[in-house]
């Protein structure tokens, strides 16, 4: 177990999804492949144009709520966003130890809450996949608090809602600017999560002590 992470010390376990818990080669083919494929088929353009365009295009709504709203991204790109996501999810996948981690948290009687950016619609899409929604207590969408997690906002109305402790939280995450407005709100642990997908790059972290997987906690 990281000696820097007291278990025993902690009541409150914060986690994020994608990339966390979840594999993030499902959204990374999305929004990378089978959006663009189907964007070029509608508009009749090349498959690389319509990559160019939209990533021009997500890049531009970074950082806001409409960046995971996939009601927004169906208008706006004139897709249906949640049916293509319903095409393709034999790919999402929970990454090894995650269920062990979260029933080992319960047994524990921690607090276990999901805090993600990700669309209502997704995460439902997400737990019927995965089943992994019986292990939270609750679950908290950026939509629900009108702020991303990159802004402190997001982390007040997530404590005014959710009641968790700062001095007592471990928040788990795979994005540092989300790791950096959670130590700046107060959270006293804080684990950044380097493995997001085996199809894609292992991250580091200078700033954040860091975990592969969750099999390094228990």
């Amino acid at each position: 177990m990281l000696k820097q992470i007291p278990l025993n010390d902690i009541q409150f376990v914060l986690l994020d999804m994608d990339g966390t818990l979840l594999d993030l080669y499902f959204d990374d083919y999305f929004w990378g492949h089978l959006v663009p494929e189907k964007y070029a088929e509608r508009h009749d353009i090349t498959f690389g144009a319509a990559k160019d365009y939209l990533y021009r295009t997500y890049k531009s709504h970074e950082k806001t709520l409409n960046w995971c709203d996939i009601d927004f991204w169906s208008k706006e790109l004139k897709l249906d966003i949640p049916a293509l996501k319903e095409q393709i999810r034999h790919l999402i996948e929970v990454h090894p130890h995650v269920i062990d981690f979260l029933k080992l948290m319960k047994k524990q009687r921690k607090k276990i809450f999901l805090l993600t950016n990700a669309h209502y619609k997704t995460v439902k899409i997400k737990f019927k996949k995965t089943q992994i929604g019986e292990y939270f207590d609750d679950i908290l969408c950026s939509f629900n608090v009108g702020h991303p997690k990159e802004f402190i906002e997001f982390w007040q109305g997530a404590q005014k809602k959710l009641k968790f402790d700062t001095e007592h939280s471990l928040f788990i995450d795979d994005t540092e600017d989300v790791m950096r407005t959670a130590r700046d709100f107060g959270i006293k642990y804080l684990l950044f999560k380097t493995y997001a997908s085996p199809k894609l790059e292992v991250k580091e972290s200078k700033e954040f002590l860091t975990i592969r997987d969750f099999r390094e906690l228990m």
